[in-house]
């Protein structure tokens, strides 16, 4: 019986040393950059005022990590998502309004989660770069003050903006 504990005991040992052997080893060979090396552009759908760059993953069909900027005055209207929406803010001063929830001013630093099919918009109110993670693939739906799906340039116009037909 002894043994038999031992030789758990050893193999679970040895599991998780190679977990950690090759989570070091992917560190070391992950690809990584600057935001001064990123190519942003505009994505289909999002007010043309806001660029990003996918930075891991694959948003069309999976969780992905995306960087964007949005400057001074640009909103996304009223809008929700499938997955759960992770917002990091690097820098800026941004405004996320959420139905049923209280408001929040996000400055560097700053973090906010919302939850799939919760309804919120997000606004820059001093130029903001984020990281928004998605834990599944990324959509996007638009809804009017009854809560009913409408096109992004419907929604759009009601901020003035118009949405990005194609990535540039």
């Amino acid at each position: 019986m002894k043994t038999k504990f031992l030789c758990c005991c050893l193999f679970t040992a040895g599991f998780i040393l190679s977990i950690t052997i090759s989570a070091s080893a992917q560190e070391m060979t992950s690809n990584g950059r600057n935001v001064a090396e990123m190519k942003l552009t505009t994505m289909p759908g999002l007010p043309t005022c806001a660029t990003g760059s996918v930075q891991s993953g694959n948003p069309t069909n999976a969780a992905s990590i995306i960087f964007a900027k949005i400057p001074t005055g640009c909103t996304i209207p009223w809008h929700w998502h499938t997955p759960n929406e992770h917002v990091m803010i690097v820098s800026g001063i941004a405004r996320v309004d959420m139905k049923d929830a209280k408001s929040l001013t996000l400055s560097s630093g700053g973090f906010v989660m919302m939850p799939a099919h919760h309804v919120h918009q997000f606004s820059c109110q001093q130029s903001c770069s984020i990281y928004i993670y998605s834990d599944v693939a990324f959509d996007l739906h638009y809804v009017n003050a009854q809560g009913n799906e409408i096109s992004p340039d419907e929604a759009l116009k009601a901020v003035k903006e118009k949405a990005a037909t194609e990535m540039k």
